[in-house]
């Protein structure tokens, strides 16, 4: 940059057109933000998207408003010092608004969509695919306003041509220290286009049961039973087998298993079992059944089959199944419990087999 003298007034004449700029662009600003607040609904989608760039237009359109005033500066280095970091801040403003209005977007999506109803699996499943590409595309709006800071240095700009002349040898090194970050970033895409798991998915992972509390850029949080929070990275559920209790509906079946005696009156059971499941608010009224499922020489199995609206309903269904069984037999029908039979024969008689016809 030639450095040239420059009289006062000169430089007063041009200081003041660049607070002139940035004076009309902050009142620009204010009208239009102004305007839009009156017409536009703040309900609406384009209100929350109004909303968060009125706020960055504030402080982006008076930056913008003084970079042609100071790129037809005096080509002195005050200057160009000056335009340079005005263009470092127009960069910067506006990576932050189109990260502002990426984040708008996806809060307006997340008001339209509450989770904390009784049927939420439609909500969750947006909920889940705008969270994840809100951070994808976050991250790489964030990587290229970086990339377009460091452009407007010239030894950045050498620095990139000497990086692309070994890109062999560069690109290896880099991919390979990237491989888990990006692993995790491409996990997350697939995840939010195919969706195996959701915001708040009843899961087992790690013979872990628990709820997706959070899902992040690179790893998951998973709410355990006792509050224990179990963090996965994104990529572990594309790679190992999981459950998901609540893939496609809440609705599950529980199961009840019972040892009891031969003598057991199914029928009555199985009648005691109807009554229990209709008087509980727990029931869904879709599943309520008595089977005998195993028998072995000493016992046979029962096995009782309830329905419930959500997992944390299908447990709680299943204690009350169980307890309530166990304290009808045990005051109705005491023989119906396990017992352990052992026949006396009088060893001084001997022992005729039966005869076979």
């Amino acid at each position: 940059m030639r450095d040239t003298t420059l009289t006062p007034s000169v430089a007063l004449v041009h200081l003041g057109l660049l607070l002139a700029a940035a004076l009309t662009g902050w009142l620009v600003a204010r009208v239009v933000g102004a305007a839009t607040r009156r017409w536009v609904p703040a309900s609406s989608a384009a209100g929350h998207m109004l909303a968060s760039l009125d706020v960055s237009a504030r402080r982006l359109l008076p930056i913008g408003a003084m970079l042609p005033f100071a790129s037809v500066a005096p080509p002195v280095r005050a200057f160009a010092i000056l335009h340079h970091a005005l263009l470092v801040l127009f960069v910067l403003g506006l990576t932050w608004a189109s990260m502002r209005l990426v984040r708008a977007v996806s809060g307006w999506v997340a008001h339209r969509h509450p989770t904390d109803v009784a049927d939420n699996l439609e909500a969750r499943r947006i909920r889940t695919q705008t969270d994840l590409l809100a951070r994808s595309l976050n991250t790489l709006i964030a990587i290229l306003g970086l990339a377009a800071v460091l452009m407007t240095f010239p030894a950045a700009r050498q620095l990139g041509a000497s990086l692309l002349a070994s890109a062999g040898i560069a690109g290896l090194v880099v991919g390979f220290a990237a491989r888990p970050v990006l692993a995790n970033l491409i996990a997350g895409m697939q995840i939010a286009l195919t969706q195996p798991i959701r915001l708040d998915d009843v899961v087992i992972v790690e013979n872990e049961w628990g709820r997706i509390e959070e899902i992040g850029g690179t790893y998951v949080v998973i709410r355990i039973w006792d509050d224990r929070r179990l963090v996965v990275p994104l990529n572990y559920f594309l790679e190992h087998p999981f459950e998901n209790w609540t893939r496609r509906s809440t609705n599950l079946l529980g199961t009840v298993f019972l040892w009891l005696d031969y003598a057991t009156p199914f029928d009555v059971l199985r009648g005691e079992l109807e009554r229990i499941c209709r008087a509980s608010p727990r029931w869904d009224g879709r599943v309520c059944l008595l089977q005998v499922t195993d028998a072995s020489e000493r016992a046979v199995q029962v096995r009782a089959l309830v329905s419930a609206a959500n997992s944390g309903l299908a447990f709680d269904l299943r204690c009350e199944v169980r307890e309530a069984l166990i304290r009808f037999l045990q005051d109705r029908h005491p023989q119906a419990l396990p017992r352990a039979r052992q026949e006396m024969v009088d060893g001084s008689e001997p022992i005729t087999p039966p005869a076979v016809n």
